[in-house]
């Protein structure tokens, strides 16, 4: 368990921050801007976690969502440390095939209660639906990052596919809630051109 008795350091008052193995990199470095916006993710779900109340199976969707924000911690753990060579299995925090298969499981499991798209889904609906999409397009943006980090230093492979598949479960999951509420907003191509 991490414990933290002061907040502030004076570390990073010039540009500089600690990553996990205590090394020091610019604050705008490729792996501290992915698990930052990991963290501005996980912000947004605490949000969309406020109004899972109004979703049908709130409760499990709520229990979704809190091992999701507890994921999102571990993912960031991951990325902030980087790979060390030698690295022995489970003496680092990093992202394990476990996390990624209970993400495809629920969403198969939600996903098969929902009716079939017959069109692209705009963010909206009800309010939990539309901050589900605001933080699955903010995971979309920690992926990207994550996929150019992986271009220039060893990443844990797993990383990448947890951020891709945990995108898939929030969208499917804004679907759920707008089941329970108002309906997914759909895209009507060129509706507006006349």
């Amino acid at each position: 368990m991490v414990r933290l008795t002061k907040i502030y350091t004076r570390g990073g008052d010039k540009g500089d921050t600690s990553l996990g193995d205590g090394s020091r990199v610019r604050k705008y470095a490729h792996r501290v801007a992915a698990y930052g916006t990991l963290d501005e993710a996980n912000a947004v779900v605490g949000i969309a976690r406020l109004h899972s109340g109004a979703m049908q199976d709130n409760g499990a969707c709520d229990a979704m969502l809190a091992r999701i924000q507890n994921d999102l911690f571990d993912l960031g753990a991951d990325l902030c440390t980087p790979i060390q060579s030698g690295e022995g299995e489970g003496t680092t925090l990093r992202i394990v095939q476990a996390q990624v298969d209970r993400l495809e499981h629920e969403i198969d499991e939600m996903n098969a209660a929902l009716r079939p798209l017959e069109s692209f889904v705009l963010p909206g609906g009800s309010p939990a639906a539309a901050y589900l999409h605001l933080a699955r397009t903010v995971v979309r943006r920690a992926e990207r990052e994550i996929a150019e980090l992986i271009e220039r230093e060893p990443v844990n492979p797993l990383a990448l596919v947890y951020a891709n598949r945990l995108s898939d479960h929030l969208f499917v999951l804004s679907r759920h809630a707008n089941a329970a509420a108002k309906g997914d907003v759909l895209w009507m191509p060129g509706a507006n051109r006349a």
